[in-house]
């Protein structure tokens, strides 16, 4: 199947895909921490493949630094 015959309409949007951009930076010092998200966040997740887990932080990484450009 080519890139044109993939049905994405009920792909949500992503913006220049930030999240997955910054996924593949370099890594930082990572701890292990224990955080409970909600099973359909998780589960959506889990759906996009191996290293779900660092896509879930690039998120959390674009949403600290959006807030640090705000000043907040």
């Amino acid at each position: 199947m080519t890139d044109d015959q993939i049905d994405t309409s009920d792909a949500p949007y992503r913006p220049g895909a930030v999240w997955m951009k910054a996924a593949d930076r370099l890594p930082h010092t990572k701890q292990q921490i224990t955080l409970r998200v909600d099973a359909d966040v998780l589960e959506f997740f889990r759906k996009t493949g191996k290293r779900y887990q660092s896509r879930i932080n690039a998120v959390l990484r674009s949403y600290v630094e959006a807030r640090r450009e705000q000043g907040k």
